[in-house]
C-alpha cells in the first residue's frame, strides 16, 4: 500500500502535505473492524464497497460502489461540498439549504391546558433545581 501511494502521489497539490501531517496506513483483521474504526473517525468522505458498510459508518458523505468516485461528489453529484471535518460527522451532516432557513416555534396554551400540564412541568423544573420555573407555573395556576 505504501509503495502504491508513493507511486500515485501527485507532485503538486495538497495531498503530499496532508498525508505527511495526518495520513496513516491502518491494517485491520476484518471488514467489520474497518467499519468500526471508520465510524469512530467519522470521516468527511467515506469510500466503501457496499451499502451495508455505508449504513454502518457515520460520515459527511459516503461513496458506495466501484463507480462512486469521491471526485464525482466533489464536482458533480453532491448537493454541495461543505462537509463536516475533524470527526464532526458524529453529530452533523453536510451543509444544506435547511441551514439557511430560520425556524421559530410559537407556543400558545390555554389556562386549562397549562393546569393539566402543571404537575409535570413543576416536577421537572424542581428536579432540575429551577425553582423559579416551577413557581412561574404555580403563580399562573393560582
Amino acid at each position: 500500500v505504501q509503495r502504491e501511494i508513493a507511486a500515485r502521489l501527485p507532485s503538486t497539490g495538497p495531498a503530499r502535505e496532508a498525508l505527511a501531517r495526518g495520513g496513516a496506513i491502518v491494517i485491520v483483521r476484518t471488514a467489520a473492524d474497518a467499519a468500526a474504526l471508520a465510524d469512530r473517525l467519522t470521516p468527511e468522505h467515506l469510500v466503501c464497497d457496499d451499502a451495508a458498510t455505508a449504513a454502518a459508518v457515520r460520515a459527511g458523505t459516503a461513496f458506495v460502489g466501484a463507480w462512486s468516485a469521491q471526485a464525482a461528489g466533489d464536482y458533480a453529484t453532491g448537493s454541495n461540498h461543505v462537509l463536516p471535518t475533524s470527526g464532526a460527522a458524529r453529530f452533523r451532516g453536510g451543509l444544506s439549504a435547511a441551514d439557511c432557513v430560520r425556524v421559530t416555534s410559537r407556543q400558545r396554551l390555554t389556562g386549562s391546558g397549562l393546569r393539566r400540564l402543571a404537575p409535570a412541568i413543576i416536577a421537572l423544573a424542581e428536579a432540575e433545581g429551577l425553582m423559579a420555573h416551577a413557581e412561574s407555573i404555580r403563580e399562573r395556576c393560582r
